[in-house]
């Protein structure tokens, strides 16, 4: 009977890995649209920002009515809930687009494209998140988290690569054109997406119930101090790395007077260092505590970008290559030490960390603000 139990849970962990890698994508490839429509549409760098608030916005808004739906229908529905909205939002995005005739109106056809596919990433952070924590033994969740979050960083690489080869290949492209180039990727993310939908669906997933299935949450357990700070740490360090991912193109190019595309693959070996980062502390993960390991990378992460304001040329864009290594944890770790030992109140807690996530629609339009004014 254990056997398969093992057996079942290595089959659902592979496939929560999967969801990781898609929701990966669907966030590097923000980083990319923002330079992109600057461009193609001439608007200003807070304006682009946009694409960071309907995305991280519908995080905030997502979070806890997923969390209730999962506490209610169980990891699976919600799961099947998240690729849905997620495949719709995506092919959403070709109809949105077609307006090359009204900008103004393809433009918020498309964010509202992009909020309804940024709330099926909602669903399936809330569900998957925490999925991964307890697909196995308690002792060995923050390692399973890492892993879990080691395949997002192969995702991460891919939004950037993209952008490299699709949607900054030709530098002096026609509107139409530059609006195409946006399309192509989202329909094809959206028809592969669904495919996953219709494969989840037929799979039997092992649903987990971390207390008994009448167990209600416990307000007193999300008063506790170290759920409460994982909260407030996840909203600065989602802010943090919202601002570095949706710049980066903007700061090389305007520092270096590189080209679209080569800031966009310098942004994917970016992404390469986060997913060795990724790889590499899960394994260090085995013999350092999570807390103390997190406290040391964030420390180094503020030298790194304090070294940035200095403005040392090539030794500035090494560390902000790696920031990336360092903030390859951060997002996973706290999550798992923010939802540890909340008992049955594991999936409401995780939706209210995934609320953290709003800081990526806060501090990105006060960066672009910034960076119109005075200069990235």
């Amino acid at each position: 009977m254990q056997n398969s139990n093992t057996k079942n849970y290595l089959i659902a962990f592979i496939m929560v890995c999967s969801l990781f890698f898609l929701w990966g994508f669907a966030i590097s490839m923000l980083d990319g649209l923002n330079r992109k429509f600057q461009v193609v549409l001439g608007i200003s760098r807070s304006a682009s920002a946009w694409v960071q608030v309907c995305t991280f916005g519908a995080y905030f808004i997502m979070a806890l009515p997923a969390g209730y739906f999962m506490k209610k229908y169980g990891y699976k529905k919600g799961i099947l809930a998240g690729l849905l909205l997620y495949g719709i939002g995506a092919i959403l995005v070709y109809p949105a687009l077609s307006f090359s005739e009204n900008t103004k109106l393809a433009w918020t056809l498309f964010l509202v494209s992009l909020f309804v596919l940024a709330c099926g990433l909602a669903m399936l952070e809330t569900a998957a998140n925490p999925y991964s924590t307890v697909l196995g033994s308690p002792e060995s969740a923050d390692f399973r988290i890492n892993l879990a979050q080691s395949f997002n960083g192969l995702g991460v690489i891919t939004g950037p690569l993209v952008a490299g080869l699709v949607l900054f290949s030709k530098p002096n492209e026609t509107l139409e054109e530059g609006l195409f180039s946006i399309q192509m990727p989202y329909l094809v993310v959206g028809v592969l997406v669904l495919l996953v939908f219709l494969l989840f669906t037929f799979t039997d997933l092992p649903e987990i119930q971390e207390e008994s299935p009448n167990a209600t949450s416990s307000v007193a357990d999300l008063k506790k101090p170290h759920f409460r700070a994982g909260v407030l740490a996840q909203f600065f360090n989602v802010g943090a790395q919202a601002c570095v991912w949706g710049f980066f193109i903007n700061y090389v190019v305007e520092t270096y007077g590189w080209q679209d595309q080569k800031a966009s693959y310098y942004l994917s070996m970016g992404m390469v260092v986060f997913m060795l980062g990724r790889f590499i502390s899960t394994f260090i993960l085995k013999k350092v505590a999570a807390n103390k390991l997190l406290g040391l990378y964030g420390l180094i992460i503020v030298i790194l970008l304090l070294s940035l304001s200095f403005k040392l040329g090539m030794v500035s864009l090494g560390a902000l290559i790696l920031f990336f290594f360092f903030q390859s944890i951060t997002f996973p770790t706290i999550f798992s030490l923010a939802i540890k030992d909340m008992g049955s109140s594991t999936k409401i807690a995780s939706s209210y960390v995934i609320m953290g996530i709003v800081g990526g629609a806060v501090f990105p339009p006060i960066m672009g603000k910034i960076a119109d004014n005075f200069g990235i």
